[in-house]
């Protein structure tokens, strides 16, 4: 009921008013611009524990634990063999070969290529269950049926995807164990995905945030009613949580000249960036670059930054670009889904958490 309680306060209306018609022209965005880093660089030995039950400003601080909303009445119930009866069409990475396989052996590629196997295993369930809505969502949109396929084996463009060959080099001795356990997070959630007014929806997810997600709307600029922005628990457990980028005002003209921007860099460098504004979410929603403005995003690749949670400074000699998070910061944080699963809460609990008033429904056949 503490739970309940707490969540009850965070939860925002969700948006209303846009038709789901406009999600098959959206943005071939990736589900995940970056895969989460390992806590380690070494595999360390899976831990067997006993599997939960379902149950202008400078950027933010991260929340130390946000709860997450509360479970919706009537829950869909793992189906039975959906997964293993359903098939994938994924185009490789050659951008030729086409590879068919079960729903439940891409997932399990997917899973693995994009969650580190020693995260809490609700939250690998709901990776799990992302990804599922993921192909769901692609397939009905057909970005890739001109070459006779669902999805593709491109981060970029869909989502990542760890061949098992690849994974038995990365993971080692652990391969058995850590196969078994991504396994496990596939079949416990066989067949659910993530609706809205009955459709699959866009199930986008990130690496980690600085405190909050982010509105679809203020990242892509058309809204989505279930990706708003909800504060989220990951902190400094996070690998490279805070970075940094330091550029001498000779490579920031560099940039500034290749992206065409025409910013007037004549005058002195303590000046050249002004009026930076951040989102609700936190994120720099919009500064200028020697008067031409430009969206906190255009300003993250231009710059190559892990997020759009940052602050900029001038020391004297270079501009330092300091920064938190990596990602978009739309829909799910996985290492905040990681930091709610070790609080005890469901894979239920986290992505309701994330994705504001969807419901579960069953992976169609």
């Amino acid at each position: 009921m503490q739970k309940q309680c707490c969540l009850h306060a965070l939860r925002r209306p969700f948006l209303t008013g846009l038709a789901l018609s406009l999600l098959v022209m959206i943005l071939p965005f990736a589900a995940l611009d970056e895969a989460p880093e390992s806590p380690s660089s070494a595999p360390s030995a899976p831990a067997l524990s006993s599997r939960p039950l379902a149950m202008a400003s400078p950027v933010p601080a991260p929340t130390p634990a946000a709860p997450a909303p509360t479970l919706q009445p009537a829950p869909v119930l793992p189906a039975k063999n959906v997964d293993s009866k359903a098939t994938v069409r994924v185009l490789l990475k050659d951008g030729v070969t086409v590879e068919t396989l079960s729903l439940a052996d891409y997932l399990w590629r997917v899973v693995a290529a994009e969650m580190p196997a020693t995260f809490a295993p609700e939250a690998l369930r709901a990776q799990a269950v992302c990804a599922r809505t993921y192909v769901a969502a692609r397939k009905r949109t057909g970005v890739h049926s001109a070459k006779g396929a669902d999805v593709c084996a491109g981060s970029g463009c869909c989502t990542a995807y760890l061949d098992p060959k690849d994974a038995e080099q990365r993971w080692g001795a652990y391969t058995e164990a850590y196969s078994a356990i991504i396994r496990e997070a596939v079949s416990d959630t066989d067949g659910i995905i993530l609706t809205w007014e009955g459709d699959p929806i866009q199930a986008v997810f990130f690496s980690s945030a600085a405190g909050s997600t982010e509105d679809a709307e203020t990242v892509w600029g058309y809204a989505i009613p279930y990706l708003v922005h909800v504060e989220s628990p990951e902190g400094d457990e996070v690998p490279g949580y805070h970075s940094t980028v330091s550029l001498t005002p000779q490579e920031v003209q560099a940039r500034a000249l290749r992206a065409g921007l025409g910013a007037d860099l004549s005058g002195p460098p303590s000046a050249w960036f002004q009026g930076l504004t951040r989102t609700a979410g936190g994120q720099v929603s919009a500064l200028t670059l020697g008067g031409i403005a430009l969206s906190g995003n255009a300003a993250r690749n231009l710059f190559s930054l892990r997020s759009a949670s940052f602050t900029v400074s001038w020391d004297g000699s270079a501009f330092v670009f300091s920064v938190t998070g990596y990602g978009h910061g739309v829909g799910m944080s996985q290492y905040g889904a990681n930091a709610l699963a070790e609080q005890g809460y469901s894979w239920q609990d986290i992505v309701f958490h994330y994705y504001t008033g969807v419901s579960l429904g069953t992976y169609p056949l």
